[in-house]
């Protein structure tokens, strides 16, 4: 007997009808029209399973495993998938959560927000306004200005850093095969 049937025993009140759907999370997101799409076949050969399991299924990553969780270099977070600018290193701080985690954007429209309510709790959900790969969660515990903690999966960024052309990635083939987008496309990875 599932957990949510036993429940319902136990509170005696009918159960819900749940719709189903394919996202691992139990949460259904719905259709976009993204500015810029991939197919599923190009984004799992382009980018690492981890990268895949966290943009496209709306995966985490472990805390504190994050390639950026701890990284202090000054230069522009971009979305992983489509090479988006995201967040300035000047707006990253360590919240102590595991997890890159910033408390502002270079730009209010670099990323969409919807509601979560998987794993039974209601979160604010970020994802790429350009590609709609999910990057992770919006809390209202940041520091001042904003108040504002966008918690950040490392394997949804690539980095840039500052007044350089080299990009860094939790993954090289990302950046290799394309995975900078139409502004950066013609960057190299750094090995």
């Amino acid at each position: 007997m599932s957990g949510f049937n036993l429940l319902h025993l136990i509170t005696k009140s009918q159960p819900v009808t749940l719709k189903s759907c394919s996202l691992p999370s139990g949460a259904c997101r719905t259709k976009k029209t993204w500015p810029v799409r991939f197919s599923q076949e190009e984004l799992r050969k382009r980018l690492t399973p981890m990268q895949f399991h966290v943009t496209q299924e709306r995966g985490t990553e472990s805390a504190f495993t994050g390639e950026f969780a701890l990284h202090k270099d000054d230069g522009t977070y971009t979305c992983v998938v489509c090479g988006a600018q995201l967040f300035s290193s000047n707006t990253k701080f360590d919240s102590g959560s595991g997890w890159p985690s910033f408390f502002d954007l270079m730009k209010e429209e670099s990323v969409s927000v919807s509601d979560d309510f998987s794993y039974g709790m209601h979160r604010v959900e970020i994802t790429c306004s350009q590609c709609g790969a999910h990057l992770g969660h919006l809390f209202d515990d940041g520091p001042k200005p904003s108040g504002k903690r966008y918690c950040i999966n490392s394997a949804s960024l690539a980095f840039q850093a500052k007044d350089t052309t080299t990009t860094t990635s939790s993954s090289s083939s990302a950046a290799e095969d394309g995975a900078a987008g139409s502004s950066a496309s013609d960057v190299k990875t750094e090995l």
